[in-house]
């Protein structure tokens, strides 16, 4: 009774005390709990013993249906996308004997685990990025630029964002070394050529270099 009679000599009072409420019953459903938290971490570390390489990316920004789209393309080269507090993500690098700092980074971080190395996922990574719709008077590296950092266990080395999109840009590997042994075959078979035709031309000109031989003599015939 003495609160409907405050508000209505107050109306702003009722205006504050609902946006109060409202915004905290936003926040409780935004608020992850402790055990999702928990859930998280452990989820994070069974990613991370299993992972040869990361990429660390901005994901703000990005829609729902979009994210959906990069789980789907990462699962077929063996990675997942998980979106974990970098704190808690910090944590577990450090165990690993890895400080990425990625309190560097002021946006929020997704991280992409791989189980291959950082040549494989750089590719998937940039592919997914640079394929993302550039609104009207955007930047056309406006989305690339959401690649962030990385780590290749493999060589236990960091990565920048330069080098991803770098070795994301290159053909897959199996294309390279295609490229590769054509090049390298190439003089094989020029090389090759020049010697058949070497040998055809010397087999000739020791054929036409014999003396030719008598004609036998006629017979007569009594």
């Amino acid at each position: 009774m003495i609160n409907r009679i405050i508000f209505r000599r107050r109306p702003w009072m009722a205006v504050f005390a609902f946006n109060i409420v409202l915004t905290n019953q936003t926040n409780s459903k935004h608020m992850k709990t402790r055990a999702q938290k928990g859930e998280e971490l452990k989820k994070a570390k069974v990613l991370l013993d299993k992972s040869q390489a990361l990429i660390f990316a901005d994901f703000t920004k990005i829609s729902a249906e979009d994210l959906r789209k990069l789980r789907m393309e990462l699962k077929k080269s063996n990675a997942n996308f998980l979106v974990i507090k970098k704190r808690l993500l910090g944590l577990l690098l450090k165990e690993k004997g890895i400080d990425p700092n990625l309190k560097q980074f002021k946006t929020s971080v997704g991280t992409i685990f791989s189980e291959g190395d950082g040549e494989r996922i750089a590719g998937p990574a940039f592919k997914f990025f640079s394929s993302l719709e550039v609104p009207e008077g955007g930047a056309k590296d406006m989305w690339t630029k959401k690649i962030l950092s990385g780590y290749d266990f493999k060589t236990n080395a960091p990565m920048d964002a330069a080098q991803i999109v770098y070795i994301g840009k290159l053909p897959p590997r199996e294309v390279l070394l295609a490229q590769l042994l054509g090049m390298l075959a190439s003089p094989i078979r020029s090389f090759m050529y020049l010697l058949d035709q070497k040998s055809k031309a010397g087999g000739s000109s020791s054929d036409s270099s014999q003396p030719a031989s008598d004609p036998e003599p006629e017979k007569v015939v009594a």
